[in-house]
């Protein structure tokens, strides 16, 4: 069982990296004292976890750390985003809210309710998000006093088709969509980020999904601190909706590996 301490994983990089490849979606692991406060049955929860989760996206980052010239470092979830999802925040005012979907979700991809009504989201908050934040926090930290920059690289997935939690379903689905904020992507990271997948069928900006992921102590505040959300669409690299990876897999490796190595100037 995971207690807080060891639900993620800081993997060390090169001493001179200043790319960390976060990867918050990826696990299908909930830990049995949370799996009491979920409604869903075995086989619904199974199947909402197919739909949830960002499969295969640890294996992509470990695959492309594996082809980096120079090692980034890697931040890992390990449980399910079912547990808590670390890019939202718990007093957030964003619209996910509408649908369920805050720091601790509600509702499912579909709609249907994952918690019990009233129930309380501060013990997960406490015990999963909080420790998450604040060790995300620290290593950012630590690469900005190591190399004067930060460069948070998050991967996702996406479904070929909308699920009906999504808000934006209706915009372009590019293999790869790309996540920009106005204050932390620069030109020259997403232009960077657009060469590095430019042989995947084409990369979009901002749709399906937008933004980035940035610790609160430096949102919108520090400028060292450079972020980007790859969004993969599931279809170029797994079979949907939640199979094995296929072939694309090791090229999408490759695609962020030669990403990382350009923010390396290698």
């Amino acid at each position: 069982m995971y207690d807080a301490d060891d639900s993620f994983q800081l993997l060390p990089g090169a001493a001179d990296s200043p790319v960390i490849l976060h990867v918050p979606h990826s696990s299908r692991i909930i830990p049995e004292s949370v799996r009491d406060g979920i409604v869903l049955d075995d086989r619904a929860l199974e199947l909402e976890l197919d739909h949830i989760t960002d499969s295969h996206t640890a294996e992509i980052a470990a695959a492309a750390v594996e082809a980096a010239t120079v090692t980034p470092w890697r931040f890992v979830n390990g449980v399910s985003r079912l547990v808590i999802d670390p890019e939202r925040f718990p007093d957030e005012r964003e619209e996910m809210l509408a649908v369920g979907m805050g720091a601790v979700y509600t509702r499912t991809t579909h709609r249907e309710r994952l918690r019990p009504p009233g129930a309380d989201p501060r013990p997960l908050i406490e015990r999963y998000f909080r420790p998450y934040a604040e060790a995300m926090t620290a290593a950012v930290g630590e690469r900005l006093a190591a190399t004067g920059r930060a460069v948070v690289i998050d991967i996702h997935s996406y479904p070929t088709e909308p699920l009906p939690y999504e808000l934006h379903g209706e915009g372009p689905r590019p293999p790869v969509c790309l996540g920009t904020d106005d204050f932390h992507t620069s030109p020259v990271l997403l232009a960077l980020a657009e060469k590095a997948f430019v042989g995947f069928g084409g990369t979009g900006v901002n749709s399906p999904f937008t933004g980035t992921y940035v610790p609160l102590t430096y949102y919108g505040k520090d400028p060292r601190v450079s972020a980007l959300m790859i969004e993969i669409r599931r279809d170029v690299y797994m079979t949907e909706p939640g199979g094995p990876a296929g072939p694309g897999l090791a090229a999408l490796a490759r695609g962020v590996a030669g990403l990382v190595d350009a923010l390396s100037g290698v």
